[in-house]
């Protein structure tokens, strides 16, 4: 029978019962006594000087309490990156100032000029209007290659050019060019991965408030990571002690990435607020949030396969551009670099992989870390690559990949990481029944009887979780620690509140931790209560991205928590006369190994708290630990994917028939929870693949900025998914065995799509080689078209 406790159990989310009745507390909820109104005005040029900003009249008008420039910061730190990339040169990367509201020029439309406080957001609104600027707009670099040729405009003057870094990683270039000399057979394809926009449901929000009594403030904001933001906010851009400065983020409405960064209207509401002496209030508007949330990909990449004369890969190599935009987002030099050239290896056991990544300045949005962060990129390219090169030599797609797959683990790739488990034979082998690969044919014939081309496109992917360990991490550039932390406190009635670094944002956290617990001691999930998102409630934590949260802050948990079992034993030996080495933990209750003797959890923990009969000077009284966890490696998911869909060949609609998933998150804790994560990032994979597209003019004007240009799947565009998690391979390096499951979906749907198209389009008798995202029915009309 299935459990309905614990470990393996699929209780329904707790967190759900006030989201789903309206009693959650989100960040645009919390309204402070005394409260201001802040509005950006923003840059409507992508590239401009600032000849002079007039606030003069402005600052007479009804409400305004002031309005601040960027001559209000100087001495004011920059945004910093918390990731430092080396080129292969040797030289550090090139980190131009970031600075919270624009000085001396605009670097991109939606680029922070003024911002006006007020006793309204509608006053504050009007007098933006009043506001003179005169704003030398200048030619602005949009184009990634276009941007790197002499003559370009500079987004930084300061710079040079516009190259932040050329960083490259692997096997040696020697090696590699001699392996596709010797090559039988070398596909290239060139292909671009569309940039997006994250649009979480909640929009950004930021609420400072400072109080003078004490000298401490405290930011409300949307965070994924409270405790980063503070700092990097605290330490590097206002200077403030993090002892003033709390961090809370309450309920977030979702993430992706696009919430892990520290912004620049965080740090302007937390220092408006210290000087008005009064809470300054910040809500973005949807409009707003695609020109001031950091975007997602945006890499043009050439990438090529070797084969010898047996179809064995020899050799991989890629050239990739990727845009930073204007500035460095906080983690936006490594998603290119660390976060996906590690991860060009794949699932297969190829001999020397060589990975070049260009990383540009552009006078368009920041782009940083989305669901996947690096690893969709490296999928994306290589699975298409795989594909593509099973057309050129006419053989079976998946026949080629089962013959180059990893079977041996543990397994060094040629690009620095080491898988420690999978088994991507048996995920495809669940895929393959799952999609009745068998019987495709059969219903290919008869989609082309009603005049419809039939696709059927698979693909594998592995990627890296739970980032880690700190000291590699740091010698790659990481200007942080990875680990995390959690602290387990016991009542004295025996409920338990644990405090984690991990903050929960639609993963579940309120209701996947407490079955950890619970089944550790044998009691019910309902006496375990999760606190997080507070900087002073929870010890110092990495938040929440990357799917390391139950293996990384998961693992810290439990730590804690055998902790909190060691020292209960001893009070229970003591309690029962008995030696500690004796006593034994199940459901609940502490017992003498070979005896009838026992004592419930209530009552050591009551005796805890209450040391009337137990030695001091042995044991302390309370019952309350805390656990770092620092992880010997990443975790490494993988998984299979499959889509099947048609075509109409008189428009070039695409219509999804089926689509599977096939996965090994090592042990799963709540199966419904990891399903729902998997639902969700296909959704987000099937929007990239078909019709989400961030796209900038010439002039580095905006054209998709808003949901009228902006096209998110909607459920008509999405089918009922088929998900597998039943093939598992334990971590075998964190306490759970846990993977990861968060970006899995994001990840393996994209190449799936489009190597579906392509299949039906190839099996229709249209030669086509690639059609990059979004399909939209006109590029795959196009394509048809030759």
């Amino acid at each position: 029978m299935p459990k309905d406790n614990g470990i393996g159990a699929s209780p329904k989310r707790r967190e759900d019962v006030r989201f789903l009745t309206g009693a959650g507390q989100y960040t645009d909820d919390i309204n402070v006594h005394g409260q201001t109104y802040v509005h950006f005005l923003r840059s409507d040029v992508a590239h401009g000087t600032i000849n002079k900003i007039d606030t003069a009249a402005a600052s007479e008008m009804p409400g305004v309490v002031r309005i601040f420039t960027g001559a209000d910061f100087e001495g004011v730190g920059g945004l910093p990156c918390g990731w430092q990339v080396t080129d292969k040169d040797g030289n550090p990367m090139k980190e131009p100032a970031h600075p919270v509201l624009a000085q001396g020029k605009v670097r991109h439309v939606g680029d922070p000029i003024a911002a006006i406080v007020a006793e309204s957001l509608e006053e504050a609104r009007n007098a933006a209007e009043a506001i003179e600027l005169d704003i030398d707009e200048l030619p602005a670099a949009v184009d990634m290659k276009a941007a790197l040729q002499a003559g370009a405009p500079l987004v930084h003057d300061d710079l040079g050019d516009n190259l932040c870094y050329d960083w490259q990683f692997g096997t040696d270039t020697e090696t590699v060019d001699k392996a596709f000399a010797e090559a039988a057979h070398v596909t290239t394809l060139e292909l671009r991965n569309n940039r997006l926009v994250a649009n979480p449901m909640e929009p950004r929000v930021a609420v400072g408030d400072y109080a003078r009594a004490n000298d401490e403030s405290t930011l409300y904001t949307t965070s994924q990571n409270p405790h980063v933001i503070r700092l990097l906010m605290g330490a590097f851009v206002l200077g403030i002690p993090e002892h003033k400065l709390r961090v809370v983020a309450p309920d977030v409405g979702g993430g992706f990435g696009t919430k892990i960064f520290h912004y620049a209207e965080e740090a302007f509401v937390t220092f408006a607020s210290r000087q008005l002496n009064r809470p300054v209030k910040w809500t973005s508007t949807r409009s707003e949030a695609f020109m001031s949330d950091a975007h997602g990909r945006d890499h043009v990449t050439t990438i090529q396969l070797a084969l010898d004369a047996d179809n064995n890969f020899t050799a991989l190599r890629t050239d990739t551009h990727a845009n930073m935009g204007a500035y460095l987002s906080t983690f936006a030099s490594c998603t290119p670099t660390w976060l996906h050239g590690t991860l060009m290896a794949g699932n297969y056991k190829t001999p020397a992989v060589q990975v070049n990544v260009k990383a540009v300045f552009t006078n368009t949005v920041p782009v940083d870390a989305y669901r996947g962060a690096g690893r969709p990129e490296a999928t994306f390219s290589l699975e298409r690559l795989v594909d593509k090169a099973a057309r050129e030599l006419g053989v079976d797609p998946v026949a080629l990949r089962r013959q180059n797959f990893i079977t041996q683990f543990p397994y060094a790739t040629p690009v620095a990481v080491e898988y420690d488990t999978g088994d991507y034979n048996a995920t495809m082998d669940t895929l393959e029944k799952m999609v009745d690969r068998a019987g495709f044919e059969e219903r290919r014939k008869e989609a082309a009887a009603r005049g419809k081309l039939r696709g059927l496109g698979v693909n594998c992917y592995i990627e890296a979780c739970g980032i880690a360990p700190s000291n590699l991490v740091g010698q790659l550039g990481a200007r942080a620690g990875l680990y995390d932390a959690a602290t387990v406190r016991v009542n004295a009635t025996g409920s338990i509140s644990v405090m984690v670094g991990a903050h929960s944002h639609g993963q579940g956290h309120e209701t996947v931790f407490p079955q950890v617990v619970a089944e550790m001691l044998g009691i019910d999930e309902s006496m375990v209560d999760i606190v997080h998102g507070d900087t002073s409630k929870i010890p110092f934590g990495m938040g929440t991205y990357g799917s390391r949260s139950l293996a990384v802050c998961g693992s810290a948990m439990v730590r804690a928590t055998e902790k909190i079992i060691n020292k209960a034993k001893k009070i229970a030996a003591h309690l029962l006369e008995a030696s500690e080495g004796d006593i034994e933990l199940k459901d609940g209750q502490f017992s003498v190994a070979g005896t009838d003797k026992s004592v419930a959890w209530g009552d050591v923990t009551l005796a805890a708290y209450v040391p009337h009969n137990y030695p001091l000077e042995d044991i302390e009284p309370g019952l309350e630990e805390t656990a770092f966890y620092d992880p010997a490696n990443f975790t490494y998911p993988s998984g299979a994917y499959a889509c099947e869909l048609e075509v109409d060949p008189e428009t070039g609609k695409i219509e999804i028939i089926q689509f599977a998933a096939a996965d090994d998150f090592g042990n799963v804790v709540n199966p419904m929870i990891v399903e729902g994560q998997v639902h969700g990032g296909l959704a987000q994979g099937i929007g990239q693949a078909m019709l989400e597209n961030c796209a900038y003019d010439e002039n580095g004007q905006l054209l998709s900025a808003s949901y009228m240009d902006y096209a998110m799947p909607r459920a008509s565009d999405v089918p009922f998914y088929k998900v597998d998690h039943s093939n598992v391979t334990p971590c075998t390096h964190n306490p759970l065995g846990v993977k990861g499951c968060g970006e899995a979906g994001a990840i393996g749907s994209p190449p799936a799509l489009v190597n579906a198209v392509l299949d039906a389009l190839n099996g229709g008798g249209y030669d086509v080689a690639h059609i990059d995202m979004p399909m939209s029915p006109s590029r795959v009309w196009q394509a048809m078209q030759g």
